[in-house]
């Protein structure tokens, strides 16, 4: 069998960590196109493929005029610029891999479902929780019967103080204008899964939550404006010399370092947090998405579930406890206790999960996720798919009417 081939929109953190799926296996997939505004990281992939020259792109709109040059596309731009180059290159006839969300409101989400059911297309959202060895025997035991029939859900996703301060005052991610809600940006994986684990339609939302920390009103006295010249700066556990220079002097410079800069230098990374947006107080940004958020879902057949986002934690992955009707489960990604009614025993199962960050590849979701979707384009089998356009749609509108819960403070039935 041939390898499938792909071409990558958008070669950050995400594209790139694409592209070397396939350098792991090259008899599965091949790059053979990339479209990447920045030169550095368009010529990184281009170098590490060895893409023909023209198959280079600096502007997706350029790739999708040319007829198509491969199977499948992957779009890993930022937020608010997934809608049109999915529409364009779906026109062109590529089966699309589409990072999540699929699109900061619901007329674009529906724009991208309507254009892809009308192709009859190879479609999947990187929703990769619902990808990894740890989901799959969760799910298999939850489908088994092992704890009777789920009726509440408690899920946690403890984003991780430094993470907060990074991604969400700091970064790419800190304003809704120019990405998203954090409940979307974040945890639209979370209330997918939790959608996926409960097995049913989700009837209702409410939801609160507040920037409650990272803010002007929280800055201590004698803080200054940026980290490096700030009389505070050794007493905050938020300080851009404490998250990027320590990591630098050990010679950690992959992400989240690698988003400052292309020079990972002390030096290069010093002048990033100089004159760039990570050196900013984050007191003094201008951020605007909330810091923590609950959400509170009811499902049919009365099933409920309860979701937790904060940013004042350890950084860890998501820890779940599922009650059902004759057992009850906690999870963290790395193990599974299962208690039995019946028996009043406790069996623990061991998962061997992978670092569950973006550098270990989601514990396995991203292999697994880039191993369905490459099997699907193969076969011609959707049904490979897990996170496929209406599965998506779903999630996305419980995320939707969270949102409008928060903000109007009552109820929203879906």
């Amino acid at each position: 069998m041939k390898p499938v081939r792909i071409v990558i929109v958008g070669g950050g953190c995400r594209g790139a960590g694409f592209a070397a799926f396939a350098s792991r296996n090259p008899h599965l997939v091949q790059v053979v196109g990339i479209a990447e505004p920045r030169d550095i990281q368009r010529e990184r992939i281009a170098k590490d493929h060895n893409i023909d020259s023209r198959n280079i792109f600096s502007d997706w709109q350029d790739l999708a005029r040319r007829d198509r040059i491969a199977d499948a596309a992957i779009i890993a731009t930022q937020d608010d610029l997934h809608v049109e180059p999915t529409i364009a290159l779906a026109a062109r006839g590529y089966n699309i891999l589409l990072e999540k969300p699929m699109a900061p409101d619901e007329a674009g989400c529906r724009r991208i479902v309507e254009n892809i059911e009308q192709r009859g297309l190879i479609f999947a959202v990187a929703h990769v929780l619902r990808y990894t060895p740890y989901t799959i025997k969760l799910k298999e035991m939850i489908d088994s019967g092992a704890i009777g029939e789920v009726v509440c859900i408690q899920h946690l996703e403890p984003v991780g103080y430094w993470h907060q301060a990074h991604s969400f005052v700091r970064g790419n991610w800190r304003k809704e204008s120019e990405s998203s809600p954090m409940l979307l940006a974040k945890s639209c994986h979370d209330l997918d899964w939790i959608k996926y684990i409960i097995g049913e339609r989700c009837l209702a939302v409410s939801s609160f939550g507040s920037l409650k920390h990272f803010r002007r009103e929280e800055k201590p006295g004698n803080a200054g404006d940026r980290c490096l010249d700030c009389a505070y700066e050794s007493k905050c556990p938020y300080s851009a010399k404490k998250i990027y220079l320590e990591r630098v002097r050990r010679n950690q410079t992959d992400w989240p370092v690698n988003v400052l800069t292309t020079d990972l230098t002390l030096e290069g990374v010093t002048r990033a947090l100089e004159h760039g947006p990570y050196g900013r107080c984050v007191y003094e940004s201008d951020n605007d998405v909330v810091d923590n958020q609950v959400v509170n879902m009811l499902f049919e057949n009365g099933k409920t579930a309860s979701f937790t986002m904060t940013g004042f934690n350890a950084y860890a992955d998501r820890k779940t406890h599922i009650f059902g009707t004759r057992g009850e489960i906690y999870g963290d990604g790395c193990r599974i206790q299962h208690f039995d009614f019946l028996s009043d025993e406790t069996v623990e199962t061991r998962i061997e999960a992978s670092d569950f960050t973006i550098l270990g590849g989601h514990a396995g979701g991203d292999d697994g996720l880039m191993n369905s979707f490459v099997a699907a384009v193969a076969d011609n089998e959707p049904g490979i798919i897990l996170s496929g356009a209406q599965e998506s749609l779903e999630s996305h509108l419980m995320v939707f009417a969270a949102e409008k819960a928060r903000r109007d403070n009552t109820v929203v039935r879906i």
